[in-house]
Formats: structure tokens, C-alpha cells, sequence
């Protein structure tokens, strides 16, 4: 399966990101449970971050990255790329 990134800017304060947090969080948690291999992270500078996961295509990639939380809520904007692994 192609691996995904997610590469995301915060456009809002933090104390309205902060109250989809546990969303997001949960919503990765799921995308593990169903197989995605999902990971989820932000900057150590803060301001943004990144979520890496698996999906069947690129339209697959956008419906979930569509999915989650912080997209839903307009508290991040992105962009999607394919990552194409080199070495593992």
C-alpha cells in the first residue's frame, strides 16, 4: 500500500485547536486499528505538523485526511503528498 503525508500549517489559536485534539488523536487511533499504519506528530517549534499514514490510492488519502478532526474544523491547512520510499 503507498505511504501518505499530510503536511499541516495551524491557522487557528491554540485553545481551538487544542479542543479537537482528542479527536484527532482518537480519529488516528482508529486509522491504526483499520490497518493504515497511521502516525500523527507536530513541530517541536509548534505551528504545525504531520500525519503519515497508508492508504489503497490518492483518493483514499483524501477522503481520510477529509476525515480528520482538525481538517473538519478548519483548525489546520495542508497539503497531501505520496511519499515513495527509497530504502526501508
Amino acid at each position: 500500500m503507498p505511504w501518505f503525508v499530510k503536511i499541516e500549517e495551524g491557522i487557528v489559536d491554540k485553545p481551538t485547536f487544542d479542543r479537537h485534539v482528542l479527536a484527532h488523536k482518537a480519529y488516528v487511533q482508529d486509522l491504526i486499528a483499520k490497518g493504515y499504519r497511521a502516525k500523527t506528530g507536530y513541530w517541536a517549534e509548534r505551528g504545525g505538523g504531520m500525519l503519515l499514514f497508508e492508504a489503497n490510492s490518492l483518493e483514499a488519502a483524501k477522503v481520510i485526511v477529509e476525515q480528520d478532526p482538525l481538517v473538519k474544523n478548519n483548525c489546520v491547512k495542508y497539503k497531501l503528498h505520496e511519499w515513495c520510499i527509497l530504502v526501508e
